[in-house]
């Protein structure tokens, strides 16, 4: 049986539904802490290292070397800033995202070393590493941990639902992002692709008793009567 726990709650540089415009406060995705069986799977580790792994202790007593798979909901630099700090962790994303990020960073990579841009052509070598560290994720990370394609927001964003014995947990991602997006039903308009984050988001409500949103803390569905 798995279980979860949120070690870091994220936030909008500007939350849209607050009558935020510009950036207003440093903006962080939410990290969780997924067990299953001997398998301790980080989501989004968004925070620096330096600041994530005191969390990481703090919340769950684990240390970096315990995390056995790092999750990432999607390859938005945001969304991997401590990920480093998990070498001996296997990366995980899945096929989708992997391919509509690669793909066009090596487009960029060749057009900036033919340019003669070098600068550029390092920094992104260092994205393509990232990418190609991450392992395409199998439809089923762990027993009890499952992957849930969520696109639109990125082109291959997903999340990972968690059947558990009293609810269905879906760590989502930026594919429900706050508690007022759920309650309102709207989806981030930075969105690539509005009608499939529309969509993804419509089967998220449909599946998940509990949402842990992507930045913000576990949500009880408005559309489900309480446990």
């Amino acid at each position: 049986m798995s279980s979860f726990r949120v070690i870091s709650i994220g936030a909008l540089a500007a939350h849209p539904l607050w009558g935020e415009r510009g950036e207003v406060r440093p903006a962080h995705a939410t990290t969780t802490l997924i067990v299953a069986g001997k398998a301790r799977i980080l989501v989004d580790p968004s925070l620096p290292a330096q600041i994530l792994l005191p969390r990481l202790a703090e919340r769950a007593n684990v240390k970096p070397e315990q995390i056995t798979h790092v999750f990432l909901t999607c390859l938005h630099p945001l969304h991997r800033r401590g990920i480093a700090a998990f070498p001996k962790a296997e990366w995980l994303v899945s096929s989708a995202e992997r391919e509509a990020v690669g793909v066009p960073l090596l487009g960029k990579f060749e057009e900036a070393r033919d340019a003669g841009d070098a600068d550029l052509a390092q920094l992104l070598v260092q994205e393509i590493e990232i990418v190609e560290r991450c392992k395409a994720a199998s439809d089923q990370i762990e027993k009890g941990v499952d992957l849930f394609p969520l696109s639109g927001v990125t082109a291959g964003m997903a999340g990972l639902l968690l059947p558990l014995n009293h609810a269905t947990v879906l760590v989502a991602g930026d594919a429900v992002p706050t508690q007022e997006h759920l309650e309102q039903g709207q989806v981030l308009s930075t969105s690539q692709d509005v009608q499939a984050a529309r969509a993804s988001f419509a089967e998220a409500i449909e599946i998940a008793d509990l949402i842990v949103a992507g930045r913000d803390n576990i949500l009880m569905n408005p559309m489900r009567r309480p446990f």
